[in-house]
């Protein structure tokens, strides 16, 4: 079933909501961000409410959103470029739902790419930018104040796509345009392990699971997802990928995302399908694609406790899907 998504330009980001995952939001290049409510038995979403979350000098869009790990406030990020605020957070708590901008500034240059809560004891997300710097920022005064401190600034030679936490030790993922796979031990403050691959590298997801695994998406067809163990550093468990009928090369819009239990991965395609790859099985290529949109699949996530995937496309639309 498809909604209409509401936005007036193009869908960029979709994050469900997981303290409460009958709530997701969506936003687009309009710079709006748009809070739905999903009703499973009626196989439908409601939007409740609509917010310009637009940057205050340059007008810009967010690049990227999470969730605050209270699931009460959704955090953005934009561009270092023109002085203008990096983060956004978006108080669902409030009547108004009110956006305040933090105003430290610490990347130096171009887009901020991807943003992540931490999965560790001390409340922080990281930020990774076209600057080539991994930023952590870490939440003071119970979450109303944020200090940013750089992870690193130049272990990757090319733009950071995206950034990640190990939920059983300080490491942080980054991924970028070099083509590089790096972990930061936090603890020791340097690089614990780095691995090159051939293609240039646009997201990273951990395994909600097996905390030992993540995936890594990339920018070569056939193999766009690589499936990777901590414990094994310098070696790829497996790739998964399809033929894209399209001559579309693979974007950074398109991002992948784990089944609630690590078993099954999604990815949106060009063609326009979403494919679904069971990671117990040796197959490279899906075990079920969906015909879901008109045009490219930027996204299918899965809902948490309820067999359901919802997507965003470029057609503009949501797609709610029930998987069986």
């Amino acid at each position: 079933m498809l909604v209409s998504s509401q936005h007036k330009r193009k869908l960029r980001c979709l994050e469900i909501n997981k303290v409460d995952d009958q709530l997701f939001v969506t936003s687009a290049l309009d710079g709006v961000v748009n809070l739905w409510q999903l009703r499973p038995k009626e196989s439908v979403a409601a939007l409740l409410s609509t917010t310009d979350c637009l940057s205050p000098k340059q007008r810009r869009w967010p690049e990227d959103i999470a969730w605050h790990p209270d699931g009460d406030s959704l955090f953005a990020v934009y561009t270092a470029d023109g002085g203008d605020a990096q983060i956004s957070i978006l108080d669902l708590n409030s009547s108004k739902k009110r956006v305040t901008f933090l105003p430290e500034r610490p990347h130096i240059k171009g887009i901020i790419n991807s943003i992540q809560f931490m999965p560790m004891a001390d409340l922080c997300f990281a930020t990774g930018g076209s600057d080539h710097a991994v930023i952590l920022w870490q939440g003071k005064d119970g979450g109303n104040e944020w200090k940013p401190k750089a992870v690193h600034r130049n272990l990757h030679s090319s733009a950071v796509m995206g950034v990640a936490g190990l939920q059983q030790k300080k490491l942080i993922l980054s991924v970028g345009v070099d083509k590089r796979v790096l972990g930061f031990d936090l603890i020791a403050n340097r690089a614990d392990f780095k691995h090159q691959i051939e293609c240039k590298c646009l997201s990273v997801l951990p395994n909600p699971s097996d905390f030992n695994l993540f995936m890594v998406q990339t920018g070569s067809p056939g193999k766009q997802l690589r499936l990777f163990d901590i414990r094994q550093r310098q070696k790829e468990l497996h790739s998964f990928g399809w033929k894209q009928e399209s001559s579309e090369s693979q974007s950074a819009l398109i991002n992948q995302d784990w089944s609630p239990d690590g078993l099954y991965l999604t990815s949106g395609s060009a063609d326009p399908r979403i494919h679904i790859f069971d990671i117990r099985h040796n197959s490279r290529g899906p075990s079920q694609s969906v015909q879901a949109h008109q045009k490219r699949v930027f996204k299918a996530a899965w809902h948490q406790s309820a067999p359901w995937l919802i997507s965003i496309s470029s057609d503009l639309n949501i797609g709610l899907h029930r998987i069986l």
